[in-house]
Formats: structure tokens, C-alpha cells, sequence
């Protein structure tokens, strides 16, 4: 019984490499180095430090 196990996991371990090595191929087929030059336009995402954490408080600070 311990012989089966052992023989299901050693598959399943190789299904589940199968599969990442699959997904890495696709993933790293729509992956491509970026090269800018000068005189380029980029827009660039910019979040504010200090005004994220105050509206995402609720309630009392200091909860009993």
C-alpha cells in the first residue's frame, strides 16, 4: 500500500513539473526586455504614501 502511494506521488510530482514547465514556456514567451532611449514618453503609475493609509481606517483606532 505504502509502495502505491509513493508510486501516485512520484506522478503527480511529475504532472505537476509538466505543467509548470508549460506555463513558464507561454509566460515566458509574452515577456520582453524593455529598452527606452532618449526623448521617450513613459507613464508611470504613482500611488501617494500618506493619503492611502488614512482612508483605509475604519472605526475606533485603538478597538477594546
Amino acid at each position: 500500500m505504502i509502495k502505491v502511494t509513493n508510486v501516485k506521488v512520484v506522478v503527480a510530482k511529475e504532472k505537476l513539473k509538466e505543467a509548470r514547465t508549460h506555463q513558464k514556456s507561454y509566460a515566458d514567451k509574452h515577456r520582453r526586455s524593455l529598452e527606452f532611449q532618449t526623448c521617450d514618453h513613459v507613464f508611470l503609475k504613482v500611488s501617494p504614501a500618506r493619503g492611502v493609509r488614512r482612508f483605509g481606517i475604519k472605526g475606533k483606532l485603538s478597538p477594546r
